[in-house]
């Protein structure tokens, strides 16, 4: 069994730890998406929208609304709160003495591996959760860590002894654990309040979160087998990645699969589970019966929020399969690639935002939708803000799915006619505000600096790539075709922040060039040399193409288009306009940190505190930082032991504010690992 090890500290570490690695792909945990509601496949002229009619919504669209600012700072969950605005009133740490932060203690997990043995390599997105007077922790290599706030030192540790294998990812993944109480808990009963963790292999854990012990009232003596619902394509375990959504005394679960790999895959079905029992309440799929047979995914792949007094859980619902060819669901598939908001009590479709239609680039929406109370030109509008990977910020009433500012259907390039069976939507949904955060509307230019050095290969790329702006789609020719953002870029799924005082959003953002070509099967295979995690070659078995999606860069690793790489963004959402923006992060390559001018591509996302401060990690040089949520200024930094592409926790234990990130490297983003939770505060 992995040690674990803690260390206290007085000062705050300044050492840097330098790593050979070029500027690489980022991507997602696999996103596949299904659904059951008959209206449902994409590619439409107009908006392709799901709504209820007033006589059939379960939620009365006047309920009075319980504010979304708690009254006591609350870190229990993946983005701290169930509204995913990962804020925190807590003020103790300011502008003023933040740069007075210092490293409290530290805990090395032992759960770690770098790919070079027999273990594949980790990779740990997890948010640490504060409740229970306790800092929960989910490992990749499936344990819990139950530990002191303001120690480090462990209260006890659970294993699920799960095989630590790759069945559904590159690597092994893990973003924490999910954490339930009930309303009422009786002194002396056990599992009153209960801690979850999944596996790759689809079992998901109930424990006990003052003991350490499996809850045995829970599905079979703690333990729930979710893949035995996986009865269509089950080409894969239905893998529990990203922990559950805990709204009242339910669980809602989604998963994740293989990305880019067939063309008929396990439908993403989201379960409503019973907190206390494991029982399945209801279920919800993203695709009719018909698309169902013939594709797949769909699915819900990473966290949901949910809005508790309209009755209301929202989905960040993915693509269907397979993800860059679409000729097997040519017809609309409305709910692929949407927000949908879900019926707490029964599961049933409340209305739903269409974002791609027919996506053939792998668009899903990466993070939760983060729920706000705005004011624009006067009213008080409940809504809601769901960033993506094309750089688009949409934002709807969250009671309705109405626009709060227009958004429009705009005319998108067709095919090339190289492609078989395809079919493309003649028009796509466009904010009008915010603006987008990247312009996604001309090809980039090319970085002089990398072209010089490649002798001009960034240039000949440029010219082989086919880009008349976002929506390109997927071609046979060339080199390809570019994608500004793809897969890779926007937002990933750190999701966006929100300060509730002064209606401010904070995202980090990634400016990435991508590449993606389509091969029949023949040329496919004789063409195939491999992938690495989440890029190369990749077949989309059962469609009669094959696909390769590589990184714009020269032979030295330097990417091809103009910095900067990475931006910090905050909005003013009383208005949809910037309040200002910044290159977040330095890159990092052959051992050397770029200029922060730069910036970082980023994998994590940000919280924000009363206190006027941004923290994040996130970037590609492992270092955590805070900002000022006013003007933007970096006020503080730190290194840590390996890229931080989580979301940190804000908490407070005995009168003193903690911030903890965890660093745990991403090797999509670095080839560098970690296994260290660092916890930091003011000094005493």
């Amino acid at each position: 069994m992995p040690t674990l090890r803690v260390a206290t500290h007085l000062g705050t570490a300044t050492a840097l730890a330098l790593c050979i690695a070029p500027l690489p792909l980022l991507a997602q945990d696999q996103p596949t998406t299904t659904n059951q509601t008959p209206a449902q496949q994409d590619g439409g002229t107009q908006d392709e929208s799901v709504a209820m009619t007033d006589d059939e919504a379960v939620t009365e669209t006047n309920a009075t609304p319980i504010p979304l600012v708690p009254g006591e700072p609350t870190w229990d969950s993946f983005h701290g709160q169930l509204n995913a605005q990962k804020y925190s009133p807590l003020d103790q740490i300011t502008a003023d003495n933040v740069s007075n932060l210092e490293k409290v203690w530290e805990v090395h997990t032992g759960d770690v591996s770098d790919g070079s043995g027999e273990l594949p390599a980790t990779v740990w997105s997890a948010t640490p959760v504060f409740a229970n007077d306790t800092l929960y922790i989910g490992t990749p290599f499936y344990r819990i860590l139950a530990l002191d706030p303001a120690s480090g030192e462990e209260k006890w540790s659970f294993d699920t002894q799960s095989a630590l294998e790759p069945l559904t990812q590159p690597a092994l993944k893990n973003r924490g654990v999910a954490y339930w109480q009930a309303e009422e808990p009786i002194a002396g009963e056990p599992c009153q309040k209960i801690i979850y963790i999944g596996t790759m292999d689809a079992q998901l854990f109930a424990v006990d979160a003052d003991r350490g012990e499996k809850c045995e009232s829970f599905a079979n003596n703690g333990v729930l087998d979710v893949n035995q619902w996986n009865d269509i394509h089950d080409k894969w375990p239905l893998s529990l990645l990203q922990p559950p959504t805990v709204v009242g005394d339910r669980l809602i679960l989604g998963w994740a699969g293989m990305d880019w790999a067939y063309a008929q895959a396990p439908p993403g079905t989201v379960f409503s589970i019973n907190a206390r029992t494991g029982e399945r309440e209801w279920t919800f799929e993203a695709l009719s019966d018909e698309i169902r047979e013939q594709s797949g995914t769909a699915n819900v792949w990473t966290h949901m929020s949910a809005d508790e007094a309209l009755g209301l859980v929202y989905l960040p619902v993915s693509s269907p399969s397979p993800n860059f060819w679409g000729g097997n669901r040519t017809e609309k598939v409305p709910l692929g690639t949407s927000t949908t908001a879900l019926d707490i009590e029964t599961g049933e479709v409340v209305w739903s935002r269409q974002w791609v239609h027919h996506d053939i680039w792998d668009y899903d929406p990466p993070a939760a939708p983060t729920l706000m109370d705005i004011t624009v030109d006067g009213e008080e509008i409940p809504a809601l803000i769901q960033a993506t990977k094309m750089g688009f910020l949409f934002v709807v009433n969250r009671e309705t799915g109405e626009d709060v500012w227009p958004i429009e259907e705009r005319p998108v390039p067709d095919g090339d006619g190289t492609v078989d069976g395809e079919v493309y939507a003649p028009t796509q949904p466009f904010p009008t505000k915010p603006a987008p955060l990247l312009n996604q509307s001309e090809k980039p230019e090319v970085w002089g600096l990398a072209d010089a050095v490649g002798f001009g290969e960034c240039s000949a790329l440029w010219d082989d790539l086919w880009y008349e702006g976002l929506y390109t789609p997927p071609t046979t020719q060339g080199e390809g075709t570019m994608g500004y953002p793809i897969t890779a870029g926007g937002v990933q799924w750190g999701g966006i922040a929100f300060d509730p005082e002064s209606q401010t959003a904070i995202v980090n953002t990634s400016h990435i060039v991508q590449y993606v070509k389509l091969y029949g099967r023949e040329e496919y295979e004789e063409a195939n040399t491999g992938s690495g995690n989440k890029e190369g070659f990749a077949p989309q078995e059962g469609a009669p193409y094959g696909m390769r999606l590589e990184i714009a860069q020269n032979w030295l690793g330097m990417p091809c288009w103009e910095p900067p790489f990475g931006e910090l963004v905050a909005l003013d959402m009383t208005t949809g306009e910037v309040k200002w923006r910044r290159p977040m992060g330095a890159s990092q390559q052959y051992g050397f940190f770029m200029p922060e001018s730069w910036g970082s591509p980023t994998i994590g996302g940000p919280a924000v505190t009363a206190g006027g401060l941004v923290f994040i990690g996130a970037s590609m040089d492992a270092k955590v930082r805070s900002y000022s949520l006013e003007t933007g200024e970096e006020l503080w930094e730190d290194q840590v032991e390996a890229p931080s592409v989580s979301n940190p926790a804000v908490y407070e234990y005995n009168g003193r504010q903690y911030v903890a990130f965890i660093a745990g490297g991403n090797t999509i983003l670095k080839d560098e690992v970690g296994d260290q939770l660092v916890v930091y505060a003011l000094p005493e």
